[in-house]
């Protein structure tokens, strides 16, 4: 068993890094505090691959794989999460929800603009009363003047104020209850479309989460994706790979949050030597260099299974249990830590000059995001007991 990167990949995780701390870092609390989203970030995410990172040339893609994935939305994260979310949503649920079931003509005119990063991506699942229960889907899409009518409002939908192409959900027929659910392609700009309501958030302030609102939203009958009443069990192969940029995310975080505390500790004195050198800071951050390790190698092996199935041809392949437990075990580690981290900081960690607090907030949505930590534990219990 090899656990060590490629030259190429250890030389990306230089690149990232460099791109995050010189075009990222410097507006991180500009961006948070404003709830600026950062689109003139998006033509350098774009120039640098980072829109297009799972899809092949053919389509505009980077053509890398699964575990570059990982690093990219890790080393983005590790300096501010908002812009790890972006890139995620864009990545692995909007464009690769067209990628996977989409026509080959869907996917010349949607999957190759935004790969390139020309256009924004956004995916529309979740509504006010339907969360992880797909039964309380309102949306619906009923066939007129052959194309679909979309009315209904979907919520917490990432990029969605900003996004050129929204995959959304509709029930086309509620008989069937979650086989009855349909995805569409819908474009910015299409009548009947808008985004509704910009959440005002606790962490991850500078992405954009909204509502997305459909009113009597006329769409193409080439428009539906993927086929009738398969929308949402696509979208839970969709979340397979999902889940492995929300454990990146998470990953990302914990490891920024880790590294201002070991630098605190190090410069910090009290009782006349720093409190790097008390051993209450050592067991931290010992314990915070494991959990994170331990979380590093489940997402990477949740990667590599994905990058393992893309090699094979095998595209229907399914690594729920193995990315469910990546994303559960990384988002818990990144609340912990991000928690020690304020508590190493003391009261330095409670205010804005220093960047605990902001990893204190931020790392909340990676136990709630494309699915919630309980969640995540029955869809792990359902794949041990043969039952998903």
């Amino acid at each position: 068993m090899d656990f060590s990167l490629t030259d190429e990949q250890q030389q990306l995780r230089r690149t990232v890094r460099a791109f995050a701390e010189g075009e990222i870092l410097p507006h991180v609390m500009e961006w948070d505090e404003a709830s600026h989203f950062p689109a003139e970030l998006i033509p350098k995410l774009a120039e640098m691959g980072f829109l297009g990172v799972i899809f092949p040339e053919k389509y505009g893609g980077a053509g890398m794989g699964y575990i570059e994935y990982a690093i990219i939305i890790e080393e983005l994260s590790r300096v501010d999460g908002s812009i790890g979310i972006i890139v995620a949503a864009h990545n692995s649920l909007c464009t690769n929800h067209i990628y996977k079931f989409g026509t080959e003509e869907q996917k010349k005119k949607y999957v190759v603009p935004l790969a390139q990063g020309k256009k924004l991506g956004c995916w529309s699942l979740t509504e006010p009363e339907a969360g992880s229960d797909a039964g309380g889907t309102r949306t619906s899409a009923v066939k007129k003047d052959g194309g679909w009518l979309l009315n209904g409002s979907k919520t917490f939908t990432t990029n969605g104020h900003y996004a050129d192409v929204c995959v959304g959900m509709a029930v086309t027929d509620a008989s069937k209850k979650s086989h009855g659910i349909s995805a569409f392609i819908i474009e910015k700009g299409t009548p009947g479309f808008r985004p509704g309501k910009k959440e005002n958030k606790l962490g991850l302030r500078a992405s954009d989460t909204s509502e997305v609102v459909f009113s009597d939203c006329k769409v193409p009958a080439g428009n539906l994706l993927g086929k009738e009443g398969e929308g949402f069990v696509n979208s839970l192969q969709v979340l397979d790979g999902g889940r492995i940029s929300i454990a990146s995310l998470g990953l990302g975080m914990a490891q920024g949050a880790y590294e201002a505390s070991l630098r605190y500790a190090k410069q910090r004195k009290q009782f006349g030597k720093a409190i790097a050198e008390f051993q209450a800071i050592q067991f931290k951050l010992a314990d915070m260099a494991m959990e994170i390790e331990a979380a590093r190698l489940l997402t990477y092996q949740a990667a590599w299974l994905a990058d393992q199935a893309i090699a094979a041809g095998n595209h229907d392949a399914r690594f729920t249990r193995e990315s469910s437990m990546a994303k559960l075990y990384a988002g818990e580690v990144a609340v912990r830590v991000a928690n020690e981290a304020v508590q190493i900081h003391g009261g330095y960690g409670f205010i804005k000059d220093y960047p605990a607090e902001k990893f204190y907030r931020d790392v909340k949505l990676c136990t709630i995001g494309e699915g919630t930590s309980e969640i995540q534990r029955l869809v792990i219990a359902r794949q041990i007991l043969g039952k998903g």
